[in-house]
């Protein structure tokens, strides 16, 4: 196994972290392969992986298997305000089709189409729990990777989230629109409250953990960098939860903020 070179690392990111900041690698573009660093810089093959490897625990670089290693669109962080994301004016500005689509559009990127993925299963045990529902019940799950792309060049895309929504079958048959992969302006929170099923308050519960290899693959982050999991669950007036969104997030991409009023 080759020897790494650990001074070598930080110094030869540190050049590549300076030339992203001056746009001389532009949010999109594609770096040298491993093989190209290696021979530019004359290291070890595993040094020039530890390169790239310490730029994407930093959020300044992207992996695409196969494809090779690309500078962030999203350079600095998305800001996730949970005050606001969800009222129903954030949710359909501009003709958005839900809250991540409009905090995406306002950062001037593009949230790039991919089909969703769309069935009734049955949820995992603490889904079910949450709606109420046996846990052999299938529900409707809407399962969703959720990359960005620059509006110049719509051929890079990176994932900067994957978010899986359940809902209780009784909900679903009533609002048959949860079944479609584009659920219209202001998304599904809409077109439950147009079914009688508006939700009047959220709660979210955030981990911090290791993703799963799976997760790692499609958000291009090593197995051993951390992501956010938010259990999104949303209330109607008669105090039952009508969804459960499971959000992964990259710890790198990703900034939660929140804000509330407190009693005097």
């Amino acid at each position: 196994m080759p020897k790494r070179e650990p001074g070598k690392v930080p110094r030869i990111a540190a050049d590549i972290a300076a030339k992203i900041e001056r746009g001389t690698y532009p949010p999109g573009s594609a770096l040298p392969s491993v093989p190209e660093l290696q021979a530019a810089e004359g290291i070890a093959y595993q040094t020039a992986r530890d390169v790239y490897g310490l730029l994407e625990d930093q959020g300044l670089v992207f992996s695409r298997r196969g494809k090779g290693t690309y500078v962030s669109l999203v350079l600095g962080k998305v800001l996730r305000d949970s005050t606001s994301r969800y009222l129903p004016s954030a949710r359909s500005q501009g003709g958005a089709v839900g809250a991540f689509d409009a905090e995406i559009r306002r950062m001037g990127l593009v949230p790039k189409s991919v089909p969703v993925v769309i069935a009734r299963e049955r949820p995992p045990k603490r889904v079910a729990e949450l709606l109420d529902i046996h846990h052999a019940t299938k529900a409707l799950k809407r399962e969703r990777v959720m990359p960005v792309a620059s509006p110049e060049n719509s051929d890079v895309s990176e994932v900067v989230q994957l978010a899986t929504s359940w809902f209780p079958p009784d909900v679903v048959d009533a609002c048959p629109s949860l079944e479609k992969q584009n659920t219209g302006p202001g998304g599904s929170k809409s077109r439950l409250a147009e079914a009688g099923y508006a939700q009047v308050r959220l709660r979210e519960e955030i981990e911090v953990r290791s993703p799963s290899e799976e997760e790692a693959k499609c958000l291009g982050i090593p197995v051993d960098q951390a992501v956010l999991e938010i259990t999104h669950q949303g209330i109607t007036a008669e105090n039952r939860i009508v969804e459960v969104c499971l959000h992964v997030m990259p710890r790198t991409k990703w900034k939660i903020a929140y804000e509330w009023v407190i009693g005097s």
